[in-house]
């Protein structure tokens, strides 16, 4: 059995059809049918079931599919291993946030990482923490950037800092100058500006009010932070994000609640077990040291 099988495999698996797994194995299609009768063979059972209109794997080979992939995962990554330059001049790393992280954490990060070792390839995703375990898992990711309390048992998580959500106003804003708590039941008599439903940061804040007994006032929902930040600081509705970002943007103003949102712990995750790449050493390394001042 030689990797070019699994490559094959997984081919015909994802396409159901051998013409078009051929096409993009840029191979003929009877080389192809023929390899993976070889495969057969070697395995004495039937992978795929060609009597419909679409190749279907067998109950076997969904069985074998699993750790066909997953073998081909721990190959790829030893093929980077061989490759990872310890000196890190060169390299890449796959990294993924949370959307809220890239309006205040991502972009200091990023530029010292940069300037510490430019020739590092860096490819940036935005997107939810669900997602992010997913990719990891998959080893589509290095490193993530999201919270600690993980879902996936493949996953462990570095906690970095604690993250405290506020009221967050621009300028022009009567709780611009507010230094006492503002009571939760105030967010009723606010105009808000709020992430949608299906971030986890809007859920949070809902499962809040919920808690307080409040209904709040949301007169604009959108599903960018940069949308919120620039809607807020120009204008006279609030928002509920991480008071963080009201320290990275001017013209924003935090004010706590009282009681408190409760706080989150953002955490570097990473797939339990991987290989680890110089690249992504040095930016957990990095990470760290940020959080810790």
């Amino acid at each position: 059995m030689l990797l070019r099988h699994i490559r094959y495999l997984l081919a015909v698996a994802e396409h159901q059809n051998f013409t078009r797994a051929a096409e993009a194995l840029h191979v003929s299609q009877p080389t192809l049918s023929q390899q993976i009768r070889q495969l057969e063979d070697t395995l004495r059972v039937q992978l795929f079931d060609r009597s419909g209109r679409t190749v279907r794997l067998t109950d076997a080979g969904e069985a074998y599919l699993r750790h066909a992939r997953r073998a081909l995962q721990d190959l790829d990554e030893g093929r980077r291993a061989i490759h990872d330059v310890q000196d890190l001049s060169r390299g890449s790393l796959r990294l993924a946030v949370t959307p809220t992280f890239t309006a205040y954490l991502i972009g200091p990060l990023l530029a010292r990482f940069n300037a510490a070792w430019p020739g590092i390839t860096v490819t940036l995703q935005e997107t939810t923490q669900d997602r992010i375990e997913a990719a990891l898992a998959d080893d589509l990711l290095d490193i993530g950037i999201a919270f600690s309390d993980v879902r996936s048992p493949e996953i462990e998580s570095e906690a970095l800092f604690v993250e405290t959500l506020s009221l967050v106003v621009g300028a022009a804003h009567p709780c611009s100058r507010q230094n006492a708590p503002l009571a939760a039941r105030e967010l009723e008599r606010q105009a808000l500006v709020m992430l949608s439903g299906d971030f986890a940061t809007r859920r949070y804040i809902d499962q809040y009010c919920l808690q307080q007994r409040v209904a709040p006032h949301v007169a604009i929902e959108v599903n960018s932070i940069s949308a919120i930040v620039e809607i807020v600081r120009r204008g006279v509705l609030a928002t509920v994000l991480p008071d963080a970002i009201a320290r990275e943007h001017e013209g924003l103003h935090p004010v706590a609640l009282k009681p408190a949102l409760p706080q989150r712990t953002a955490a570097l995750l990473q797939r339990s077990g991987a290989y680890r790449s110089a690249a992504c050493q040095a930016f957990s390394t990095l990470a760290a040291e940020w959080a810790s001042r």
